[in-house]
């Protein structure tokens, strides 16, 4: 039996996506503003979200590394109300954009996952 199968949350989840996965202009998302994206892989989906800085993009699975939850409890709604961290709606991590990395509440020094995208030609793929 696979961990996969044994943990109940990730039933009809999957954890990557294929890199070239074009998920749109990357004016699609207001700088400094987050967007979920909802992906199907074969018969499951991937559940993620891009945060903007400037032209740089920084993509995360969408799941606390604290309760295995999504992180935003209203769509899109990923980013702390100064726009500065990452913030988990359920009980209140902060993750810094850049890496990730919890630096506030109960799972402090963990990490989201990292959703490798890029931006090419003014497009997000994913990488």
């Amino acid at each position: 039996m696979s961990s996969e199968a044994a943990e109940p949350t990730s039933a009809g989840r999957v954890w990557t996506t294929p890199a070239g996965v074009k998920l749109g202009p990357l004016d699609q998302i207001v700088d400094g503003w987050a967007r979920n994206f909802v992906l199907q892989i074969g018969e499951r989906r991937f559940h993620g979200f891009v945060v903007r800085r400037g032209e740089a993009v920084f993509g995360y699975v969408d799941r606390c590394p604290h309760a295995g939850l999504p992180l935003a409890q209203v769509l899109d709604q990923y980013l702390s109300p100064d726009g500065d961290l990452i913030a988990c709606s359920w009980h209140g991590a902060l993750f810094s954009v850049e890496t990730g990395t919890c630096v506030g509440g109960p799972c402090v020094g963990r990490a989201l996952s990292p959703w490798p995208v890029a931006v090419r030609d003014g497009r997000i793929v994913t990488a």
